[in-house]
């Protein structure tokens, strides 16, 4: 090896090593016991998701759509039902809400309308069959909750007991 490489390999090495004396072992910082808690709280979560999409897909929508007109029949009243928020509610970016709503105006579970007050904005609105859409999958979701509930709970309270890192990190230190 060359003199130039070799020194390249020797610096690089001592950057890992500093950068790995500088970092707490994270097998120290959370215990198996802790990391069981997380995952039993995922795996938790991702059973109602599933639960979720199957029961949005039996009506014939894709569980974004169930997400959307959820989000705007729920939109909370200091925000109007625009794309924008929509977008931020659902952390999808712009252009994916503007396809997602148009594939659900589509199915005429949508529409938009002008906003009263200002005729540049758009908001949009759930028509009345995506309404008995909604309501039906609200209530089969309540009903899912009221028994997976109970566990989810059970899988949060887990996890909170839990230290924050910042305070495992410290004891690590000492």
């Amino acid at each position: 090896m060359n003199p130039v490489a070799e020194n390249n390999v020797i610096r690089s090495e001592r950057k890992r090593a500093s950068a790995t004396a500088q970092k707490p072992d994270l097998a120290e910082a959370i215990s198996v016991e802790q990391f069981r808690k997380l995952a039993e709280f995922r795996f938790q979560l991702r059973k109602f998701l599933h639960f979720s999409h199957a029961a949005a897909e039996k009506c014939g929508l894709r569980p974004q759509q169930y997400q959307l007109l959820q989000c705007i029949y729920g939109m909370p009243s200091e925000l109007d039902p625009t794309i924008a928020n929509v977008a931020a509610r659902m952390l999808l970016k712009h252009n994916s809400a503007v396809e997602l709503v148009d594939r659900t105006i589509e199915q005429g579970l949508l529409r938009r309308s002008s906003d009263p007050t200002d005729h540049r904005r758009i908001l949009l609105r759930v028509t009345p069959q995506g309404e008995r859409i909604l309501a039906s999958l609200a209530e089969y979701h309540i009903e899912e909750l009221e028994q997976a509930g109970p566990e989810l709970i059970r899988a949060l309270r887990r996890v909170l007991s839990i230290k924050p890192l910042s305070d495992l990190q410290k004891q690590a230190a000492v």
